[in-house]
């Protein structure tokens, strides 16, 4: 074996030449013996006669050795060194039985979606991104180095699997004067955020198998999380009124669990009627299924009163309520909660003792301090405002540049809102025209959740476009739209 042709050329393919002598011996003749060009048997040449050979210190071969020894992949014997038989073999039976199966995805994992928005924020008019340069960053420094100063060594472990008790009260606090959740701490459950969850209600509250109900168009996160629990996803469409489930979808296709968000519905934003939400909780009770009750951006409400949540509209509501800070504060705290219907939270509660390590006790009582304050407040009541003014200038700029080639939808509350196109248009080849142009929108068809007709539209974040900067973008996202029904309207 020529070892001085076998390490250069290794060192050549694999750019190497700035690897330590050491690493590079060893990964050279640890790739020649997977590869068998050093075959099982074979007997390496003595580490003084290989050191001169390739002008190396000896320590740098017996290092290499010591190595491959550990590894497996050669045998030290009183005469020298030998390549182990169990390499030669793994290579010969890859070269006779061709690849081995790759390991991969479940099916139900393979068989999610992929939206078309980008995950960024930076750019105008992605949906989902609170306005980050607006959040009071100073006063939660202050909080969360105080909550790191009183942490005793005891709350360096894992804590309380349903969130810090402080965090729980606090919010309990917050949703019973705000949104008219009817609940006590111990029905709150702190989570990952939003998608955590919904991952949560998935496990807990759903066997493989059971049917779920969540509304076409819907939220993808959603999806998700149902097709990745293995639960057999039934789209139910929406109307101006929100999810509208006929008699037949209550008899054909009982739920088990069904999905809504009636505050402002993602992604095409219209709001459930009362009378639609107190049918819901009926036809739930009825059929012994739970509402999953998504209250994502229900704080900024730009027109009338705010509503209450489902959750308290009815005694013994069968409702999960789930709420995040990620729309309200910023999206890396990672902090949401879910509030179980009393009947259901000790049994959660057990649940999440055996399946969850909770940590991160200083972000949680800081955040619990954060709404005892009054920070919290204070910051919301300055975002409604502003997030009302880039409301405002967008539907302004919308009407003035891009007229009756879209109807507006969702306006009224959150912090996004909907463009509906005329059928003939295509949302996603618009999307891509708009993308190019530093504009990120997403495709109302690309939400689907059931076969038919998709929606046809756009879906637009406004919460962080400066008020300045709305109208000239919507005017070059005009231009895009009118380009696509001119060229609609040459076919």
């Amino acid at each position: 074996m020529d070892y001085a042709l076998l390490f250069d050329t290794f060192r050549q393919a694999n750019g190497t030449h700035a690897w330590p002598r050491q690493r590079l011996l060893h990964a050279c003749l640890r790739t020649a013996i997977r590869d068998g060009i050093l075959a099982a048997g074979t007997r390496l040449a003595s580490t003084r006669a290989l050191a001169e050979e390739l002008q190396l210190a000896r320590n740098t071969v017996l290092y290499a050795y010591e190595q491959l020894a550990s590894e497996g992949y050669v045998l030290p014997d009183r005469r020298g060194t030998v390549v182990a038989a169990l390499a030669g073999a793994a290579v010969a039976a890859q070269r006779t039985q061709g690849p081995a199966p790759q390991a991969g995805l479940a099916r139900r994992a393979r068989d999610l979606r992929s939206l078309n928005g980008p995950a960024g924020g930076g750019l105008p008019f992605t949906p989902g991104v609170p306005d980050l340069q607006a959040f009071p960053l100073a006063p939660w420094r202050r909080l969360l180095e105080r909550a790191w100063r009183g942490l005793d060594p005891a709350q360096l472990n894992y804590g309380d699997p349903a969130g810090e008790p402080a965090l729980r009260a606090a919010i309990a606090d917050y949703l019973r004067a705000s949104r008219g959740v009817v609940c006590e701490a111990d029905q709150v459950f702190i989570t990952d955020g939003a998608q955590g969850s919904l991952d949560l209600c998935a496990r807990a509250c759903a066997d493989e198998g059971d049917t779920v109900w969540i509304e076409d168009p819907g939220y993808g996160g959603a999806l998700a999380a149902f097709r990745g629990a293995g639960l057999d996803v039934q789209g139910i469409g929406i109307d101006a009124e929100g999810m509208a489930p006929s008699t037949r979808d209550w008899q054909a296709r009982p739920p088990r669990l069904v999905y809504v968000t009636p505050s402002h519905q993602f992604p095409v934003g219209v709001v459930m009627s009362l009378a639609r939400r107190l049918a819901l909780i009926e036809g739930a009770r009825s059929a012994g299924a739970l509402v999953v009750e998504d209250d994502y951006d229900s704080e900024f409400r730009h027109e009338g009163p705010p509503l209450a949540a489902m959750q308290g509209l009815a005694p013994d509501a069968p409702v999960l309520y789930c709420g995040t800070f990620s729309k309200t504060m910023f999206p890396g705290l990672r902090i949401g909660y879910l509030v179980a219907p009393p009947g259901l939270a000790r049994q959660l509660a057990a649940m999440r003792a055996q399946s969850s390590a909770a940590g991160r006790a200083a972000e949680q009582l800081a955040l619990a301090a954060f709404l005892h304050s009054g920070d919290f407040l204070a910051h919301l009541r300055r975002m409604r405002r502003l997030y009302r003014q880039r409301r405002d200038a967008l539907v302004e700029a919308v009407e003035r540049h891009l007229g009756r080639a879209v109807t507006v939808q969702g306006a009224s509350a959150g912090m996004h809102l909907s463009l509906l196109l005329e059928t003939r248009l295509d949302d996603a080849a618009i999307v891509r025209r708009a993308r190019e142009e530093g504009i990120v929108v997403n495709p109302l068809s690309a939400h689907a959740t059931s076969e038919g007709a998709p929606w046809n539209g756009l879906v637009l974040g406004y919460a962080q476009v400066p008020v300045e900067e709305i109208d000239a973008l919507v005017k070059r996202l005009a231009a895009v739209v009118h380009l696509a029904a001119y060229e609609a309207g040459k076919r």
